[in-house]
């Protein structure tokens, strides 16, 4: 194979990769973008302010992003205990005490952060309009499969 063909190769390669990571950015942008109703994340727990006015949603965002960095030390410590857990359970014999108490201590942080953040998220959304609460209710009740 010549040098002109594998250079050739290797541009085509390269555009190949090129375009496809443009189009997977792209459609990760879309996805999270062009939508305008991706829910709000606070963990595991999600509130259903995605119907939202623009303004109002990011006033929630902001109020969730406040009420984590509130809890900080509690998040880090929680992830410190999921890397303790996992730990323990790739060993060769599982300590099923420890592994308990640890599940009980990581169950405890995560109801520490998720009260505080519903605290903190509550007066914001206590002060929305009727309307908009509404379609926050509607969303948190469960769907009726038929």
């Amino acid at each position: 194979m010549t040098a002109s063909r594998r250079l050739r190769l290797v541009c085509a390669g390269s555009i190949l990769l090129n375009v496809f990571l443009v189009a997977g950015g792209g459609a990760a942008w879309w996805s999270m973008h062009a939508r305008g109703n991706s829910p709000i994340g606070m963990g595991a727990l999600r509130v259903p302010g995605a119907d939202l006015a623009p303004a109002q949603r990011h006033g929630l965002r902001q109020v969730v992003r406040q009420a984590r960095n509130d809890v900080r030390p509690q998040l880090d410590a929680n992830r410190a205990l999921r890397h303790q857990i996992a730990a323990l359970l790739r060993a060769p014999t599982v300590d099923q005490p420890a592994l308990l108490a640890q599940l009980e201590q990581l169950r405890s942080g995560d109801a520490a952060v998720r009260a505080h953040v519903e605290a903190q998220v509550v007066p914001y959304v206590a002060g929305l309009p009727l309307a908009d609460r509404a379609r926050m209710a509607d969303r948190l009740e469960p769907r009726q499969h038929k």
